[in-house]
């Protein structure tokens, strides 16, 4: 697993995160490499990257599939770099709904302290 200060050495400083768990995009490398960090520990060992399309200099999807807690989750990525290759924005959609409210509800206490709580619920 990657540390938040692995990961913020891919990010853009501006990074936007689009993420279903939450109710509305997270901005800065701080605080999107923690919640990255984090939302790899909830989803746990395993999975993998099954396909990887390019679809312009500057635009990647990628598709994941694992599972939580034993219940198979997938995820479609889409990350845009910035001018100097790094990470400037991640949208990323799951499925099936159950999974990932496991998977959020996993998550929660790990990212909760750093994530303002209007994110969680309207």
């Amino acid at each position: 697993m990657n540390s938040p200060n692995a990961i913020r050495a891919i990010l853009a400083e501006n990074i936007v995160f689009n993420s279903p768990v939450l109710t509305r995009p997270l901005v800065g490398a701080d605080i999107v490499s923690a919640v990255l960090a984090a939302s790899a520990l909830a989803r746990g060992v395993g999975g993998q990257y099954v396909a990887e399309y390019r679809v312009d200099p500057v635009t990647t999807v990628l598709q994941w599939r694992g599972a939580v807690q034993g219940h198979g989750l997938e995820s479609i990525e889409i990350l845009v770099d910035d001018t100097a290759g790094l990470l400037l924005e991640r949208t990323i959609a799951y499925r099936p709904l159950p999974a990932v409210e496991i998977f959020r509800d996993l998550l929660y206490p790990l990212i909760k302290d750093i994530v303002p709580a209007d994110l969680w619920a309207y």
